[in-house]
């Protein structure tokens, strides 16, 4: 990166530099995080203290009943964590008959959550502090209140009417007949009780008490095929990260079922490339990462899994044979439709903090679409995931629907290394956004040396699941008119959210530096 810190583009925010940081999608959440690092605790419990109260803060994009992923280096080595949940065992490509897709809503929807497990070995294995303790902030604003922020609010407007036929999802987060405006008031005292049961049993009640009853009684009571089994059985498992070097740095992922490995085949194939020879948000630079990330998500869409059930390894797509290949497939001058090369034999928080030890964490949780399936249990406050939306009804595909298997996962964190020393560990949120945002805050950092800040303020490009191209206002008109004479499909007008956020810590020689997007409500806070 260079050791200039100019800021380009029209920006909401200055990054922060400290020796203890946290950056996230929330102010609150932020400062719980901050509170843990005062208190003694390290990066990991200031994490953990973040990712819970972001259930409360911002129950539009995650909840207790997530999924999450982590990547944590812990001052030696780099450790991966899968928290993603798996499917009840009764799923079958029977039990979807009739159906072309996997449904987006319902009980059909809900595989189990994994992110209160996560946060239990996550705690367990690398934090200071009390579990308990990472839960004090999140009760209080659940208990108490807090004030809904404006970016929330106003996806808190759209899922008022997404979940309309929900009546759990109706008392609890509509409880005035609507969703809360901006500056008002919410509280959910459901959550405050159930955050408080599974700070007191570890995690356990969830999956094997109390709660987990309750769980599995709604969805006896709505048709659901979750059982206790499902619950009583998921554990979250540790893995070893995916890599590829880039420039003189590398790039970590979760291994498969996550879609990590889209964001490496995208940056395995620019390095080809070598994009930095041709100028920063140009023309030729936003279309050769497009037609790498096309390329990438042509392999991801027919591979990725859950890793029992893969086919290819996903080592294979990352050998400098392959990458080569497909570079030489891309032309300057023209848009492609790419298909996998390989035979065989939307709503989401990223946190990420780091402490004065050296400890930084690269944490992901998400309910998929909005608050997810639009299951709220009973009197607990939680809003069950959708992960079950990522499986395909396609008989022999390795991502097919099937009891006790994980499906294909949109969430990943992203983490740094140069020369095996930790450099950065960032995130960027929005579904199919992710490994494609990861791709741009590679290419703008260390192949174009612009600072964190400016990377997370620059205009994006996004690539729909069929190929389509959106730009983000800030591209210039002249650009986007070229790209549209290579023949890319350009969509009119996308939303903003399509876009993402990012929130990024990059290490220093005497600490470190926070940046947070300002397409979200997110903040960047230290001492």
């Amino acid at each position: 990166m260079s050791d200039s810190w100019k800021f380009p583009y029209p920006s909401q925010r200055m990054p922060v530099f400290a020796r203890n940081v946290v950056a996230t999608s929330q102010p609150l959440a932020a400062q719980a995080g901050l509170r843990m690092l005062i208190k003694g605790g390290n990066a990991v419990d200031a994490a953990l203290a973040a990712a819970i109260t972001l259930t409360v803060v911002e129950p539009t994009s995650n909840g207790i009943g997530s999924d999450a992923f982590a990547l944590i280096w812990d001052g030696q080595m780099l450790h991966g964590l899968n928290g993603s949940g798996r499917a009840p065992r009764a799923w079958s490509l029977d039990h979807y008959a009739g159906l072309q897709e996997m449904p987006a809503f319902g009980w059909d929807a809900v595989t189990v959550p994994g992110a209160v497990d996560a946060w239990w070995q996550v705690s367990e294995r690398f934090g200071k502090l009390r579990f308990a303790d990472l839960f004090v902030p999140a009760i209080g604003y659940a208990q108490n209140g807090f004030v809904v922020s404006p970016i929330t609010a106003d996806r808190w407007a759209d899922a008022a009417e997404t979940y309309q036929n929900f009546p759990d999802f109706r008392k609890t987060f509509l409880p005035a007949g609507r969703a809360p405006r901006p500056g008002e008031w919410f509280r959910c005292p459901d959550q405050a009780r159930t955050l408080e049961t599974i700070a007191e049993s570890k995690g356990q009640s969830f999956y094997r008490g109390d709660l987990a009853q309750k769980i599995v009684a709604c969805a006896r009571s709505n048709g659901g095929a979750m059982a206790l089994d499902d619950l009583a059985d998921h554990h979250s498992d540790w893995v070893q990260p995916i890599s590829i070097e880039y420039k003189d740095v590398r790039l970590h992922e979760i291994p498969p079922n996550g879609q990590g490995l889209a964001a490496l085949i995208a940056l395995g194939i620019l390095r080809d490339l070598d994009i930095s020879r041709y100028p920063m948000d140009s023309a030729d630079s936003i279309h050769l990462q497009v037609e790498a990330m096309k390329i990438a998500f042509a392999e991801a869409y027919r591979h990725i899994a859950d890793s029992r059930f893969l086919e290819v390894s996903p080592l294979e797509f990352l050998t400098p044979a392959f990458l080569s290949r497909c570079a030489r497939k891309i032309s300057i001058d023209q848009a492609a439709r790419p298909k996998s090369e390989i035979l065989t034999d939307h709503g989401t928080v990223y946190l990420t903090a780091a402490d004065e030890n050296g400890m930084m964490v690269s944490f992901i949780q998400s309910n998929y679409l909005g608050f997810g399936s639009g299951i709220v249990i009973p009197g607990t406050g939680i809003s069950m995931q959708n992960r079950g939306l990522g499986f395909v009804l396609t008989p022999g595909h390795p991502n097919c629907v099937a009891g006790g298997k994980r499906p294909y996962h949109t969430i990943i964190p992203g983490f740094v290394t140069r020369e095996n020393q930790p450099l950065i560990s960032f995130g960027v949120m929005g579904g199919s956004m992710q490994p494609q945002g990861h791709l741009q805050m590679m290419v703008r950092i260390f192949g174009y040396e612009q600072n964190p800040q400016a990377a997370c303020d620059a205009p994006r490009w996004h690539v729909d699941e069929n190929f389509n191209l959106a730009l983000e206002t800030g591209i210039s008109p002249r650009v986007v008119s070229e790209l549209d004479k290579r023949g890319h499909s350009i969509l009119k007008n996308p939303p903003t959210h399509m876009f993402g956020g990012a929130q990024v810590i990059h290490r220093l020689e005497n600490g470190y530096c926070a940046a947070s997007d300002p397409r979200k409500d997110g903040q960047a806070v230290g001492y």
